[in-house]
C-alpha cells in the first residue's frame, strides 16, 4: 500500500514546489533576538518572530530557568493530577490570574492545547459556539472536537455577530469566541461591542490573547485592558511562547468554576506532561518583570507606530492594525516568496504567507515588531522594503 501512497504524496509535493509554494525551513544557530545568525553564517535582522517584548534571550529569564534546573530538575515525567504538579506551576497560575485580573488559571503544554481542550468539556450538543471567521487554527480545531452547534460570523463584523447570536437563541448556553489580535492581519477584536452583544443576548465570551497579551493595552494586559474589560470576560486563553519569553506553554484563565471543571475533564491537560519546571520559573520571572515596569511595552508601541507609519508613507498596502503585526499585502503567492527571498539577501528575515495560511489571493509578508528592535534596525528594514518594492514593481519609481 505505501508504494501507492508514496506516489500520491510525491505528486502533491511536486505540484507544491512547481507552484513556488514549498515551505523551506531556515536554520538558526544563535539565540532568538533582533539579530540572528543562520547556519549559512549570514547575520540577519529578524522581523518575523513572535518575540514581541524581546524576552526570548532575556538574561533574567535564563537565570530563573537555570536556578529551576538546579532546584527542581529537568522535567516532571507526569501529568498534573498524578505527580506532575510543582510549587512553580501553582505560583505561575496564580500570577497569570492576577496579571489578567481573573479568578484562576490552568496551564497547558501550548495554547494550541488550551484551545483544543476548552470547548469539548464545557459545551454539549444543546449549546452553541459563535466564532469569528479569522480565529486561529487551534480554535477551529478545538471547536471541531465539540458537539455544540457552530455559528460563524464575519471577521470583527458586529452586525453579523448579532445575527448569529439571534439564531443561537435556540440553544441552551452560548459562547462567543474571538482572537484578541488576529495573527495574520494584526487587527484588534472590537471586544467592547462583543461583550455588549453577549450581554444583550445572554452569551459568554472567550478571548485568545496569544498575539495581544504583552502587546496591546497600556500595561500589556491585552484586549481586556485595552477596552477596560478586565475581569468581565469568562474565558481567556494565551501562550508563554510569544511575548512571555517565547519558549513553550499555554494557559486558560478565567472564572474559577470553569478552571476547576477543566482540571477534571480537559483532555490535553489530563493526558499531557506538565510544562518543565524551568519554563514555569521563567514564566514567574516574566510576570514579575512586566508587573514592575512598562518599559518594554512602551518601546514596542513606539517601534510599531514608527515602522507602520513609514511603510504606509512609502505606499505599501498595509492592513489596518493596532498591534505589533504589520501585514504588507502583496496578494500574489509567488511574489510574496520572491519578495521575502530578496529581503533575506539584504539581511532582513521575513516570511511570505499565502494559501492555505491566508485566503487565496491574500498573500502577504507579515512583519512583526519587537521591543528588541532599535531604530537603526527599523530603518534598515524600511530601506530594504523600499528597494525591493521598487525592484519588483510593488512600489512605483519616482
Amino acid at each position: 500500500m505505501y508504494n501507492d501512497y508514496k506516489t500520491h504524496l510525491d505528486g502533491i509535493i511536486k505540484e507544491i514546489k512547481e507552484a513556488g509554494l514549498y515551505k523551506n525551513e531556515r536554520i538558526i544557530v544563535s539565540p532568538q533576538g533582533a539579530e540572528i545568525t543562520l547556519d549559512t553564517g549570514q547575520k540577519v535582522l529578524n522581523f518575523c518572530a513572535n518575540n514581541y517584548l524581546g524576552l526570548s534571550n532575556n538574561k533574567q529569564l535564563i537565570e530563573a530557568a537555570k536556578a529551576a534546573l538546579d532546584n527542581h530538575g529537568y522535567g516532571m515525567s507526569s501529568v498534573r493530577f498524578i505527580c506532575g504538579t510543582s510549587d512553580l506551576h501553582k505560583e505561575l497560575e496564580r500570577k497569570i490570574a492576577r496579571f489578567f485580573n481573573t479568578e484562576d488559571t490552568i496551564l497547558y503544554a501550548a495554547c494550541f492545547d488550551a484551545n483544543g481542550g476548552v470547548f469539548e468539556p464545557l459545551l454539549a450538543e444543546e449549546d452553541a459556539i459563535i466564532s469569528d471567521s479569522l480565529n486561529h487554527a487551534s480554535i477551529i480545531d478545538g471547536v471541531r472536537l465539540c458537539k455544540a452547534q457552530r455559528y460563524r460570523y464575519e471577521n470583527a463584523n458586529m452586525e453579523d455577530l448579532e445575527k448569529q447570536l439571534k439564531l443561537a437563541q435556540a440553544q441552551r448556553f452560548r459562547l462567543v469566541v474571538t482572537d484578541g489580535v488576529f495573527s495574520m492581519d494584526g487587527n484588534v477584536a472590537p471586544l467592547r461591542q462583543i461583550v455588549d452583544l453577549a450581554n444583550k443576548y445572554n452569551a459568554m465570551v472567550m478571548v485568545d490573547e496569544s498575539h495581544s497579551a504583552g502587546v496591546v493595552g497600556e500595561k500589556g494586559r491585552g484586549v481586556t485592558e485595552l477596552y477596560n474589560l478586565m475581569g468581565q470576560v469568562e474565558i481567556i486563553t494565551g501562550t508563554l511562547g510569544k511575548s512571555f519569553g517565547g519558549a513553550i506553554g499555554g494557559f486558560t484563565t478565567g472564572k474559577k468554576e470553569i478552571i476547576e471543571f477543566l482540571r477534571q475533564r480537559s483532555r490535553p491537560y489530563l493526558f499531557s506532561n506538565s510544562i518543565p519546571p524551568m519554563v514555569a520559573a521563567a514564566g514567574i520571572k516574566m510576570v514579575d518583570m512586566m508587573t514592575g515596569t512598562n518599559e518594554l511595552q512602551d518601546k514596542l508601541h513606539t517601534n510599531a507606530e514608527y515602522f507602520i507609519s513609514r511603510m504606509t508613507n512609502l505606499g505599501f498596502d498595509i492592513k489596518p492594525t493596532k498591534s505589533a503585526i504589520c501585514a504588507v499585502m502583496l496578494y500574489d503567492a509567488k511574489l510574496s516568496q520572491e519578495f521575502a527571498a530578496n529581503l533575506l539577501d539584504d539581511g532582513i528575515y521575513v516570511i511570505g504567507f499565502y494559501y492555505p495560511v491566508v485566503p487565496k489571493g491574500e498573500a502577504r509578508i507579515r512583519v512583526q515588531l519587537s521591543a528588541a528592535h532599535e531604530k537603526e534596525h527599523l530603518d534598515k528594514a524600511i530601506k530594504a522594503f523600499e528597494k525591493i518594492g521598487k525592484k519588483l514593481g510593488v512600489l512605483k519609481h519616482p
